[in-house]
């Protein structure tokens, strides 16, 4: 797994862009913009040739050369009392195999901090699935050591998500990964395992977890409501607006590509020409928008930040 070497800036803003939903404010917490070889590498179905017929993604998420762009950050906000941050991104300072996440050195704690989310504020943190880029700030260093970042919150994923990781034959590079990111919060009894049953599962008032697989076994998306008004955070299981239009482009990293595609088409028809919401965990600025019809497919009404 490798892209072009990490060149692009650190994506940091002294005030982080949010969104409203009802009473619930949506933070974005930026990390980093990924390098432009990215969108090549992790969607190779989206081809130049098919982003530059949707001229609707030019220019916030495709570029003049036909090259789609992907981010990399988290989500904060407070809901009925409780504050969370929903997946925690790459993390500064570890050894990793892609050199597009290898040895960052971000301000994504200060931008949490600038949100008004310090670390030791966070009740929860909800990771949509167990991957490297989900799950670095789960840690950082302290002394040497990997040390839980958000020592005061529950760590929630799947079950599903956990087990099957268990049992999977881990190349040098995850496994190493999960021993500086995950399991550091296992040995601190801070990750809680949740079944997700087909419905989702509301796990405080107005925020549900959604059964979301394919991408990986146990993945999962945060929906949020407040006052009439809801939200949906994808995850990778839309990893870009461009699979709005062509739902079957997949990622590369695909567990399994057909369950990952089925799960995307019940996803958008369902999100279609709705008021919800939509903020990806990947999409580059402005992040978030509506999905609307749009010949065949999908396009993405983007909604900007405050």
């Amino acid at each position: 797994m490798s892209t072009a070497p990490n060149t692009a800036a650190d994506a940091s803003a002294s005030t982080p862009p949010s969104w409203t939903v009802g009473e619930v404010t949506v933070h974005r917490i930026d990390e980093v913009l990924l390098p432009p070889a990215t969108g090549p590498w992790l969607l190779p179905d989206a081809t130049t040739d098919l982003v530059d017929r949707e001229e609707w993604l030019r220019p916030d998420f495709a570029g003049p050369d036909g090259i789609v762009r992907l981010h990399s950050h988290s989500f904060a906000f407070e809901i009925d009392g409780v504050r969370v941050v929903v997946d925690t991104g790459i993390g500064n300072g570890k050894t990793r195999a892609n050199p597009a996440w290898h040895d960052l050195g971000t301000s994504y704690l200060h931008n949490l901090g600038a949100a008004g989310f310090s670390p030791e504020t966070v009740d929860l943190v909800l990771l949509s699935h167990l991957h490297t880029d989900h799950v670095g700030w789960n840690t950082r260093q302290v002394d040497g050591a990997w040390v839980p970042t958000f020592r005061h919150a529950r760590h929630l994923t799947s079950r599903t998500e956990r087990e099957f990781w268990a049992g999977y034959d881990m190349e040098e590079s995850r496994r190493h990964m999960f021993d500086d990111s995950v399991v550091p919060v296992e040995e601190a009894g801070l990750l809680d395992l949740v079944d997700i049953p087909a419905e989702g599962i509301e796990i405080a008032s107005g925020l549900r977890l959604l059964p979301t697989p394919g991408h990986t076994p146990g993945h999962l998306a945060v929906h949020l409501t407040s006052k009439g008004e809801t939200a949906l955070i994808t995850g990778d299981c839309i990893h870009h607006p461009v699979q709005f239009a062509h739902p079957g482009i997949g990622s590369c990293v695909d567990i399994d590509p057909v369950q990952s595609q089925a799960t995307r088409r019940r996803m958008l028809a369902s999100l279609a020409d709705t008021d919800t919401l939509v903020l990806g965990t990947h999409f580059p600025p402005p992040t978030a928008g509506r999905v609307v019809s749009h010949g065949d497919g999908y396009r993405m009404s983007p909604v900007s930040s405050a």
